[in-house]
């Protein structure tokens, strides 16, 4: 039961994409930067922003609200989970993606040939 209420979250999520997902999506589709993508991607009972499950990468975009102690927490076990599975994650801010789109694109190019390199 639990699956499917992260599955029906997800596919809500992708419907109500934010401005900030939606920019990096653009960059992200149709194989761009040489692997595919998915978009609110589950993971058990998690649901990344993006994820190439070829190479097992995660990628996370933060608002303000993640600078909440509580939101902080939560991110830290998430991530430490997501890694228990063999998963990468790198998380942007959004303001990072708004302001620096060519620096945060460089930055998954880099992460994405070191873990096809592996």
């Amino acid at each position: 039961m639990a699956k499917l209420k992260t599955i029906i979250k997800a596919r809500y999520l992708r419907k109500e994409t934010t401005k900030t997902e939606q920019i990096l999506w653009k960059k992200l589709r149709n194989n761009n930067l040489g692997v595919k993508w998915r978009r609110q991607h589950p993971i058990d009972m998690f649901i990344v922003d993006f994820y190439a499950p070829s190479i097992k990468l995660a990628i996370e975009l933060d608002g303000s609200i993640h600078n909440k102690k509580e939101n902080k927490e939560y991110d830290k076990a998430r991530t430490e989970y997501l890694k228990s599975k063999y998963i990468n994650v790198i998380r942007f801010w959004n303001s990072e993606v708004e302001k620096d789109l060519h620096e945060v694109l460089d930055e998954i190019k880099g992460t994405i040939k070191g873990l096809s390199s592996i």
